[in-house]
């Protein structure tokens, strides 16, 4: 039970804390399988049933985009998950520069789709600072 100085009735009753799970791999294409059942098994752990193939396509989709594009040689990316009053957080952290953008390609070009079907299928997503690199995230409410 809190309380706070003057006044003893409970406050933040209902406030859960977050659930966090991460692992880091190593620039590999083949790791975003295993960045994929990672994410999978956590969000079993977790319950989350709600549009569990929309998170499961942008794991794939972040930590592809971090391998091709944010993870210099002899580097490796983090995906983190995050569960928190609602929502669950999509993070892939590398180190590599630049930000990434949505668009800019060609209906007939094979590539750079990706970000495109994040937004599409997250409530929220966006690049934030990381020192060295960026972390890219969506979000999903539950």
């Amino acid at each position: 039970m809190l309380v706070t100085d003057g006044d003893d009735r409970q406050v933040n009753l209902n406030i859960q804390p977050a659930l966090m799970r991460d692992r880091f791999y190593p620039r590999s294409l083949q790791t975003v399988r295993s960045a994929r059942e990672f994410a999978d098994v956590t969000l079993d752990a977790w319950g989350v049933t709600s549009r569990r193939d929309d998170l499961l396509l942008c794991v794939s989709e972040l930590t592809t985009n971090a391998l091709l594009h944010g993870v210099p040689p002899g580097r490796g990316y983090r995906l983190r998950l995050l569960r928190f009053e609602g929502v669950v957080r999509v993070e892939v952290h590398d180190s590599g520069p630049g930000r990434p953008r949505v668009g800019g390609r060609s209906p007939s070009s094979e590539g750079g789709r990706g970000l495109l079907l994040v937004a599409g299928l997250a409530d929220r997503w966006g690049i934030g600072p990381r020192t060295p690199g960026k972390v890219v995230w969506s979000e999903f409410d539950a």
